[in-house]
């Protein structure tokens, strides 16, 4: 299980750490054209802050179990990213964005697998 739940927090490492970088870098315009058009209910700094807070979320996934620093903040980003892609799917579902739910579901359910299995029985 402990092979099964390193493979699921690098998956969602380089997925939410290349979502964050991208809306860290591009502008709110790009993104909204690029088919993000939730990006345009937001302020820029809100966009940037949830870009922020998926790459420090990526790390979080990895970092503190590789250099054995404080390790149980793994299970925490973990749930953060969870708590997240709820945020994220309520905001689709307000906007009818039902495809998109969907992909939010699964990452939501895959960061609760981690976190599950990181603050419970495959803690480090």
């Amino acid at each position: 299980m402990n092979a099964v739940l390193w493979s699921l927090a690098g998956l969602l490492a380089v997925l939410f750490l290349l979502a964050g970088l991208m809306k860290l870098a591009q502008p709110r315009e790009k993104l909204v054209a690029s088919g993000m058009g939730w990006a345009d209910d937001l302020p820029p700094g809100a966009v940037k802050a949830i870009g922020a807070v998926e790459v420090l979320g990526a790390l979080g996934l990895i970092l503190p179990a590789v250099l054995d620093v404080a390790p149980v903040l793994v299970a925490w980003a973990a749930a953060g990213l969870a708590v997240t892609m709820a945020g994220a799917a309520a905001v689709h579902a307000r906007r009818k964005e039902v495809p998109l739910i969907g992909v939010n579901l699964v990452l939501l359910v895959l960061a609760a697998v981690v976190a599950w299995g990181r603050f419970g029985p495959h803690a480090f």
